[in-house]
């Protein structure tokens, strides 16, 4: 087996001191401390059409970029869109993509993320990427439009009820009717996208709205009653997680989403070196804390480390932070962590105790919770003393060095995956973006790619949808535009949307997309080779393996005047990715072939407990299970 590149840092006695910071550029901000619908602004009263007023709010909002699609229900707001000097569209080839396309956005720069598309299929078509963001707290305003009000529920032409099919999918939802509503309702829409938890709003607007003349005036305060995110957490319970920390002697933070929806790497950071726990980031948390601190153990979970997976298992106290105990965290839930005290702290009052039932519920906004956390630990200390963890820390070590990351190198030929993705993150480094799709690439992709600093990972997580990556990367491209973007895509995943390419070609955005080209869909393959006895039943999709490339991925991407390269052997990996590199003025493929063989390990089988990962096929951990 070949060891992963990175292999884990050596554990200091000390609690670490804060390792020097590579350069980089400056954060973005984070949608929740200032939304952008509650600025007071002088109240300038503007005679206009309701398409008009939707195109005033979006500015008045602080809305930069919308990526849409025209049609006709919502063609009133595209006539004034055009004049405007304070937004730029992004006409996109899908709807789908215009939706992830303001997810990458929104998830790249900490801004709320915009979408716009017509009545009927156009709305419709945004549903996947709308439930996306919901699963994975996406600040996203999708703006669709509607039938005129008097054809509303008779079944007009391209009407479908878009309110009542995403009401289980979005934060909230609003059907306007009235001109004299735009403004007030779209003001709301980013207040409540990107405040508390935040996720995706929908505004579903008449045509005969958008076609009446109204009077535009922005509201300088918002009337929400029903609308109070608790961000500010309890002292008591504060107090008792500083306590459970303090006493401690199997700790570990379980890191989730939350952390980098509130800006709290920082907060973060202090915490882990203060308290000497062991730390874990779930998938939606990579980048959270640097992979190179010495006490963070990578990715729990179905394909996390042994090391990350194992100290759950055996930990006596958890502190999850932004965290849901998300099933393929936790593998078998009565099984999971069975001795340890549960702290759960989320902004999301919902979360706590759906799964897994939580001694110290914590309710908050995570750097508003850290920040009160740190000095009720200091004082817990002094109380108590630092806790003796060399015992826990003896065993952790043990686990990262018995069971590293790595790999087997293929026998048929083809390039390693592991090694490809790897490479790519080694030369493009650590303040570059890099987005997947989702399958086998994405776990690699998280796997061996070491991650610096929040907003650099994005992937569909809780939904794990095929399709995310193209676009996805476009909209963090259209947000970061100084930063690269590598969109990590399955084959499979890359022909849902790869349309979005025309899109990148035409607006200069120079994204560079690896195809990890196994010509199979490959985690469905996996499943099939572990479980289903390698019977393949409709897997291979023909991309690479072979004479015949159906499509050719180089030949598409020079159809869609994009650069088109292909890898095929493991001594032209670094040289194909540095070309790639030097191309900045319009968009890369490249095509890797790799091997259909190879599968994501350590791996946790759906529904089993995490006490059962496997390492490599047929090897287990040997460890007490009654521990």
């Amino acid at each position: 087996m070949v060891q992963g590149p990175h292999p884990a840092p050596p554990r200091r006695a000390a609690a670490p001191a804060a390792a020097p910071e590579p350069a980089r550029l400056a954060e973005p901000a984070v949608a929740r401390d200032a939304a952008p619908a509650t600025r007071p602004r002088p109240a300038v009263a503007e005679q206009v059409t309701g398409a008009k007023s939707i195109v005033r709010s979006l500015e008045e909002a602080g809305a930069e970029v919308v990526f849409g699609i025209p049609g006709g229900a919502i063609l009133p707001t595209y006539d004034p869109l055009m004049d405007s000097t304070r937004l730029r569209h992004i006409l996109v080839r899908h709807e789908q993509g215009g939706g992830h396309a303001a997810t990458g956005y929104a998830q790249a720069t900490g801004k709320v993320g915009v979408t716009m598309a017509t009545s009927g299929p156009g709305a419709t078509n945004l549903v996947t990427p709308i439930a996306d963001a919901n699963m994975d707290s996406i600040p996203l305003v999708a703006i669709t439009g509607q039938v005129g009000a008097s054809l509303i529920g008779t079944d007009a032409f391209q009407e479908a009820d878009i309110v009542g099919i995403t009401l289980p999918i979005t934060k909230h939802n609003f059907l306007v009717t009235d001109p004299d509503d735009i403004p007030r309702t779209i003001a709301e829409a980013f207040h409540i996208a990107s405040t508390g938890r935040p996720g995706p709003v929908l505004v579903d607007i008449a045509k005969s709205a958008m076609q009446t003349d109204t009077t535009f005036t922005w509201p300088q305060q918002l009337d929400l009653p029903g609308y109070h995110p608790v961000t500010k957490p309890h002292g008591k319970q504060i107090r008792e997680a500083a306590r459970l920390l303090a006493t401690a002697r199997r700790p570990v933070l379980m890191v989730g989403g939350g952390v980098i929806r509130s800006g709290a790497s920082a907060e973060l950071r202090r915490l882990v070196d203060e308290s000497g726990a062991a730390v874990v980031t779930t998938l939606m948390a990579r980048g959270a804390l640097p992979d190179t601190h010495p006490q963070h153990l990578g990715m729990p979970g179905m394909h996390g480390t042994v090391a990350a997976v194992a100290a759950l298992q055996k930990a006596d106290l958890v502190v999850a932070l932004g965290a849901r105990f998300d099933d393929r965290v936790t593998g078998k839930l009565s099984s999971f962590a069975p001795n340890a005290t549960i702290v759960h702290a989320d902004i999301d009052p919902a979360e706590i105790g759906k799964n897994r039932t939580a001694d110290v519920p914590i309710v908050g906004d995570l750097r508003e919770v850290i920040a009160d956390l740190l000095p009720e630990l200091a004082r817990e200390q002094v109380q108590h003393g630092k806790p003796d963890l060399e015992a826990w820390w003896q065993q952790i070590d043990s686990w990262r060095e018995t069971f590293p990351l790595g790999y087997d190198e293929p026998t048929d030929g083809h390039l390693a995956p592991q090694h490809v993705i790897s490479r790519i993150g080694e030369i493009s480094g650590p303040e570059s973006i890099f987005v997947s799709g989702v399958g086998q690439h994405q776990m690699w992709a998280a796997q061996f790619i070491r991650y610096q600093r929040p907003n650099s990972w994005l992937n569909s997580g809780g939904l794990g949808t095929m399709g995310f990556s193209v676009p996805a990367a476009m909209g963090a491209k259209v947000g970061q535009p100084d930063r690269t973007v590598w969109a990590i895509d399955g084959d499979g995943c890359f022909q849902m949307t790869n349309q979005e390419l025309a899109t990148c070609t035409i607006n200069e955005i120079p994204i560079k997309v690896a195809v990890i080209n196994n010509s199979s869909l490959g985690m469905v393959r996996q499943w099939q080779t572990l479980f289903y006895e390698s019977r393949y039943s409709n897997t291979d999709l023909h991309t690479g393996h072979g004479t015949i490339h159906v499509p050719d991925f180089v030949k598409l991407a020079d159809a869609y005047g994009a650069v088109g390269l292909r890898c095929e052997t493991t001594a032209d990996v670094d040289a194909t990715i540095k070309r790639a590199m030097e191309i900045d003025d319009q968009p890369v493929v490249v095509d890797f072939t790799v091997s259909r063989d190879s599968m994501v390990w350590p791996m946790v089988a759906a529904g089993v407990s995490n006490d059962d990962i496997q390492y490599a096929r047929g090897i287990s951990p040997a460890w007490d299970r009654e521990d």
